[in-house]
């Protein structure tokens, strides 16, 4: 949404993850993601006089270092965070790794149960843990704003609540432009970005995902084929039925792991409240909790 504002710019690249590569050492995208400063300041280039600049990557709130490094580039910088209810966020994060093909697990469950021994594993073998798919470390709320609010002043940093946002995007919108000193009467087209699915294959979401971005020998022998004798047409209609066919609405909530997890989120959610002045605690309902 703030894309379409015109005294904002926002990199073509949605998550540079440029202050945090520590976090990304095997991504399969890098190869396009800016590594030098000089690249990641080229994806700003073509943005007018006046216009403000940015990018959204969630990887900074995790990172220990991104917000030193932020305030080091820029101490003008001006902060957005949005945080959702830990358990359900924790899903929700889930299904997306499986959707990026990152997660192999499908059940969320034996997946949490794994991350353990996936960090035992990349130990053993000397490998860079794999932090998407440790799951625990993405919500420590208080700690992550905490590296923020050590670099940048309060004015200089808004933290959302994803509830907020859904309730009515475009009162949230508008708070989000007023903090960045922008016309909030401009009217900009409110959009849905990102929707929850399911994939329904990872192995089959894969091979077809490896095809189209032209991945691998038979990729790469077979994609400029393929787009040579289907019209562009055929191809979106193609990639249209891919998507019904790997991806589905998610699975009904496991009642019992998702009250596990906000027993195991209480004290969090708790902190939170206290650090940001809201009550939390009732707002997702973990005043009910026993």
């Amino acid at each position: 949404m703030l894309k379409r504002h015109p005294q904002i710019y926002m990199s073509e690249i949605k998550e540079t993850r440029f202050f945090a590569q520590e976090l990304h050492p095997h991504s399969r995208s890098s190869a396009r993601l800016p590594s030098t400063l000089e690249q990641y300041l080229s994806l700003f280039a073509a943005a007018k006089p006046g216009q403000r600049a940015g990018e959204a990557s969630p990887s900074y709130l995790r990172s220990l270092h991104a917000a030193e490094r932020i305030g080091a580039l820029r101490p003008d910088a001006r902060i957005v965070a949005i945080l959702r209810e830990p358990a359900s966020f924790v899903r929700s994060l889930h299904l997306q790794l499986l959707q990026a093909h990152v997660e192999t697990e499908k059940d969320l469950g034996k997946a949490l149960a794994l991350e353990e021994g996936r960090r035992r594993e990349a130990e053993a073998q000397n490998e860079p843990i794999p932090q998407g798919l440790m799951y625990s470390e993405h919500v420590r709320y208080v700690q992550q704003l905490g590296r923020f609010q050590a670099t940048f002043p309060p004015e200089q940093m808004l933290v959302l609540i994803y509830d907020d946002f859904r309730a009515d995007n475009a009162r949230t919108l508008r708070q989000v432009q007023r903090f960045l000193e922008v016309d909030e009467s401009t009217p900009v087209e409110l959009v849905e970005a990102n929707p929850t699915v399911r994939v329904r294959s990872p192995r089959l979401y894969g091979a077809m995902r490896s095809l189209y971005m032209g991945r691998g020998p038979a990729a790469r022998l077979l994609k400029p084929s393929i787009k040579a004798i289907t019209p562009r047409r055929l191809r979106r209609e193609a990639m249209a039925m891919q998507r019904r066919l790997q991806w589905s609405q998610p699975q009904a909530r496991d009642r019992a792991l998702m009250l596990e997890l906000r027993r195991r989120y209480k004290d969090e959610v708790h902190a939170l409240s206290e650090a940001l002045g809201r009550d939390l605690v009732k707002l997702w309902g973990y005043d009910t909790l026993k």
